[in-house]
């Protein structure tokens, strides 16, 4: 009989110890803490897919740089791009997140581009997703 065993992370088991910052900032205090890895995690790529490269000082090469394609016009090319572009920046910068499901699509009717992403944490139960729209 096989036996399913979930890794857990060492601060998920502290209950009051702030993880990380949760996004965006629009709360009545500047920051809203974080108390879980998953919760961490997913600020943490929401701030990755948020980012261009060369905004990070120190850090020139961190983010997805999405919003400077998004001023190309947009043909199936272009979401091919933005797609491997998210896949490879996910392999390098979070190389313990395995995309299950990552689907980029325009809506010609409201000029938008709305990126669907499915995840996991490698050798752990944890699966979330995220929802981001980019308006032009």
């Amino acid at each position: 009989m096989a036996f399913n065993i979930e890794k857990i992370n060492p601060l998920d088991l502290q209950p009051r110890k702030i993880v990380g910052v949760r996004l965006p900032f629009s709360s009545r205090d500047v920051f809203t803490p974080t108390y879980t890895t998953r919760e961490a995690l997913k600020s943490n790529l929401i701030n990755f897919l948020l980012t261009n490269k060369q905004e990070r000082y120190l850090n020139p090469d961190f983010g997805a740089n999405i919003r400077s394609l998004l001023f190309e016009q947009l043909t199936a090319d272009v979401l091919d791009v933005i797609d491997s572009t998210i896949r490879r920046g996910i392999e390098i910068w979070f190389n313990n997140v395995s995309i299950i499901d990552l689907t980029v699509v325009e809506d010609l009717n409201s000029n938008t581009v709305v990126i669907y992403m499915k995840y996991g944490v490698n050798f752990t139960n944890i699966e979330d997703e995220l929802l981001i729209n980019f308006q032009q």
